[in-house]
């Protein structure tokens, strides 16, 4: 892809922001109120598909933008083009939004007519050359005032879908939102993805750093962060159920009531890499190895079992006594 000046267009970095929350609903959505639910434009149609769960995901829309791109090193690179958003549903219980672009190496001296960027979704050029690293130390921090933030872009988003009527705002259980932003730069054709980094900051903060072939479609890295947000939820709610469970402290009772939800609504929805591209599934091995999802995933389920198995016993041996 090349510009009308003639320059490469061909993408050297992409970044997003996943914002992770419970659908306030009660019930959660089937299929065909899900499609409702992230029907964002009238010409395209929700991905729907129910293998190996259920899972929705919406069409892009965009946004345009004409402002400074956030640096690590408080270069002012001044960008224009559009930003790209969506949403899924998990289990029609787990809801995200994110918004991502992606930026080639340079772009023109000039600001062109908008149509030329409409052309081209989610592709965001910079007035000149593009400091590559810094842009993306910037986008992992975070937009500051006048800059690109893509994470309110991913917010309104979420606030749109969150007024929708379907749903009651009764959520079966209190939890609290995750923020993931990622960076990927791009390496030649033929040399393989990485994940560089995962960290986790205050605040719900989670920050990826990537490297992907620059033939990988941003869309595929997207749902790549997506699918490390959406576990990274799940682990953090359910420990803090376990931890507002007073294991241990607790009476029965009151222990199975605050666990319950994680039962009900949680422990079916762990599926690593189940709508990630093949071509980046492997990179969750990084995660398994250090710090270890599914194997902290085990445990908590396990701790989760055991403690409904030792509250289930004097119960048993009550009903046994009164026969």
């Amino acid at each position: 892809m090349t510009t009308a000046s003639g320059q490469s267009a061909r993408p050297v970095l992409a970044c997003g922001e996943v914002r992770t929350c419970l659908l306030p609903s009660f019930q959660p959505l089937d299929g065909r109120a899900a499609a409702q639910l992230l029907r964002l434009r009238a010409d395209e149609q929700v991905r729907v598909s129910e293998r190996p769960n259920l899972y929705a995901l919406s069409p892009e829309v965009l946004t345009g933008i004409d402002c400074r791109l956030p640096t690590s090193n408080g270069a002012k690179v001044r960008a224009v083009g559009t930003v790209a958003a969506r949403a899924a549903l998990t289990e029609g219980r787990v809801l995200q939004a994110t918004a991502h672009f992606s930026a080639p190496a340079a772009g023109p001296d000039l600001r062109r007519p908008w149509g030329d960027y409409l052309v081209r979704p989610g592709l965001v050029e910079s007035f000149g050359k593009l400091p590559e690293q810094a842009a993306a130390e910037g986008a992992l921090r975070g937009g500051g005032r006048g800059e690109l933030d893509l994470g309110m872009i991913a917010e309104g988003l979420l606030a749109q879908l969150l007024r929708h009527p379907l749903l009651d705002h009764k959520a079966p259980f209190k939890s609290r939102r995750t923020h993931l932003r990622w960076a990927a730069r791009r390496v030649p054709p033929g040399e393989a993805p990485s994940l560089e980094r995962f960290t986790l900051a205050e605040d719900g903060l989670r920050t990826v750093e990537l490297k992907v072939p620059e033939d990988t479609p941003t869309a595929a890295v997207a749902g790549l962060c997506e699918d490390l947000a959406l576990h990274d939820w799940l682990l953090t709610t359910v420990v803090h159920m376990l931890d507002n469970s007073r294991l241990g402290a607790a009476d029965g009772p009151s222990a199975v009531l605050a666990l319950r939800p994680a039962v009900d609504h949680l422990l079916h929805l762990w599926m690593p890499r189940a709508h990630v591209d093949r071509t980046l599934g492997h990179l969750w091995d990084v995660l398994e190895r250090e710090p270890g999802f599914t194997r902290q995933w085990r445990n908590l389920v396990q701790r989760i079992r055991d403690q409904l198995a030792v509250q289930a016993i004097p119960l048993l041996h009550q009903a046994l006594s009164t026969r």
